[in-house]
């Protein structure tokens, strides 16, 4: 499934405009601890957190993830945006809670 199959699956916002909507995505991980993350989530995933900093963007580049989604109408930051605009990482925003949005993924990937 692409980045922008998944936000039209399940009516995602997007935050940042930059970042790749054709690009794969194979899994997902869900995550608030950052160094947790950098070390686990898999390539290619879809990143569910509620984390909007500046230091997740950091993290998205370094674990190489299709997509952030930021959960629970969790906010982007605006020094975050401009780092996901500068690194095209995408970024996108839903106000259903990260159980939710998995179990929703889960399901379209099988």
């Amino acid at each position: 499934m692409t980045v922008s199959e998944f936000i039209d699956k399940l009516n995602l916002k997007i935050l940042t405009d930059t970042g790749d909507l054709s690009r794969t995505i194979d899994d997902c991980y869900i995550g608030d601890l950052l160094s947790w993350v950098m070390g686990r989530a898999p390539e290619n995933s879809a990143w569910l957190t509620v984390m909007g900093n500046i230091n997740s963007i950091a993290v998205a580049t370094l674990a190489d993830v299709s997509c952030i989604v930021l959960t629970e109408n969790a906010t982007l930051d605006e020094d975050a945006k401009e780092k996901a605009l500068a690194h095209e990482i995408t970024v996108l925003q839903t106000e259903e809670n990260s159980y939710k949005v998995a179990t929703k993924l889960y399901e379209l990937l099988k």
